[in-house]
């Protein structure tokens, strides 16, 4: 452990946040909002973050939740790993637990529910079977998908089940699971999971509202869980359909398209926009001074190369004498940061895992490379999620794009060994 306690995650961490720069309306509006009393028309139960990849609403989602924990509030944090309403709150209990306020009756749910949606998938019919579904099966098979995982492009067995199939033998599928589980209650958890589930959810955060003065909870890259959490997230904050959810409850959207006005239209009174863009001059000459770029030739390519986009802005920070290099492009830059070959191998290497732990890490680089986990953590590009890495959308597709043209040959291999290394982790139930 580094002095002090503080794992090397964290001391990442604070040296970003120290490296900070702009966004400071976005972080006012958002730090004045727990002063304004919650009755106050001026209040905001929602913030909505929004912009093209690489403006920074990652980093700036940080920001905002540091900012909430210095007003006492417990937060929690979802993205897209998760592929259903019901892992959402798998990732939002994570976060709860690990600040010291678990949802126990919740969890437990889940735990029943993951065992049971198992359960209901090896009992869904293979076929149509030679009964007509009954009247409402449909609906129900319907209200379902999305539960069972089955919504195609979005669950793990996305395609494998279309909607009419699956209502064909709804009929069987309840007797099935009510033969095996013998309370309807049970049956409906699987059936109907957000149903059962969310109302529960409500419960804690009103138990949590005694505990903390807010809470607030964030959902990153919006734009690819929003087909699962938009409905459900405007009916837990603007009805009571699952429950009176707590007034001090914030929530923090992130995403790059803006909100669908099909179902926030009328909500726009409860959410405040914070649209990001390019950095001005002014904030990419900050952080670049803050870097200790300041010679100002070297600082007028770095802004002729990045566009002011605050990925490419950091990136060149590191190194900004490359930015002067003839013909220099974003996506050399994003390859040729590092001059010792070692590094520029590792780093091109682990864009092919969207997600890098320690064990990818080494499975993924070649030997001499193994001990570079910590070096990687720390490139600017390269955020932590939920204790592993994973890099800036912006800077993984330049890289996937120059190593599958490049060289099919070492871009098989990269998969192979990640493939294999997968499949070694599954057999030692890791």
């Amino acid at each position: 452990m580094a002095a002090g306690g503080a794992s090397m995650q964290e001391l990442i961490r604070r040296r970003r946040r120290a490296g900070f720069v702009g966004r400071r309306g976005e972080l006012a509006l958002f730090r004045q909002n727990f002063d304004i009393p919650v009755e106050d028309e001026r209040h905001r139960f929602v913030f909505h973050v929004h912009g093209a990849a690489g403006v920074g609403k990652t980093s700036l989602v940080r920001e905002l939740e540091h900012t909430a924990r210095e007003r006492g509030a417990v937060t929690a944090c979802a993205d897209e790993d998760a592929n259903s309403v019901p892992e959402t709150l798998t990732a939002l209990c994570a976060h709860f637990a690990r600040q010291g306020h678990p949802f126990k009756s919740l969890e437990r749910l889940l735990a029943t529910y993951r065992r049971m949606r198992y359960e209901a998938e090896s009992a869904a019919p293979a076929g149509p079977g030679p009964a007509a579904p009954s009247p409402g099966s449909s609906v129900l098979a319907q209200a379902s998908l999305a539960g069972l995982g089955l919504v195609p492009g979005v669950g793990v067995l996305a395609g494998g089940v279309d909607a009419q199939r699956l209502a064909q033998g709804a009929d069987r599928a309840r007797a099935a699971l009510s033969a095996r589980f013998g309370k309807q209650e049970d049956v409906q958890l699987v059936l109907d999971p957000v149903r059962v589930l969310t109302p529960v959810f409500v419960a804690e955060l009103a138990r949590l509202a005694g505990e903390a003065p807010w809470t607030v909870l964030f959902f990153d890259t919006y734009e690819r869980t929003s087909p699962f959490l938009d409905t459900w997230l405007r009916d837990l904050i603007t009805t009571e359909r699952y429950g009176a959810l707590p007034a001090r409850v914030v929530v923090v959207l992130a995403g790059q398209r803006r909100l669908d006005p099909g179902c926030w239209a009328d909500s726009a009174d409860l959410v405040a926009e914070l649209p990001l863009d390019l950095f001005t001059e002014t904030e990419a000459r900050q952080l670049l001074a803050a870097k200790g770029v300041v010679d100002e030739d070297v600082v007028r390519d770095v802004l002729r190369l990045s566009g002011r986009l605050p990925v490419l802005v950091s990136t060149l920070a590191q190194n900004p004498g490359d930015a002067r290099a003839p013909g220099a492009t974003a996506v050399d830059r994003f390859l040729k940061w590092e001059g010792d070959p070692v590094r520029r191998a590792a780093a091109l290497a682990c864009a092919l895992p969207r997600h890098i732990d320690e064990d990818v890490f080494r499975a993924a680089v070649e030997e001499d490379a193994a001990g570079l986990y910590g070096w990687l953590r720390s490139l600017p590009f390269v955020s932590d999620h939920g204790g592993r890495a994973q890099y800036h959308r912006v800077v993984r597709t330049a890289m996937l794009g120059v190593q599958r043209t490049g060289s099919p040959g070492r871009w098989s291999a990269g998969h192979l060994r990640l493939a294999a290394a997968r499949g070694a982790r599954r057999e030692g139930g890791r």
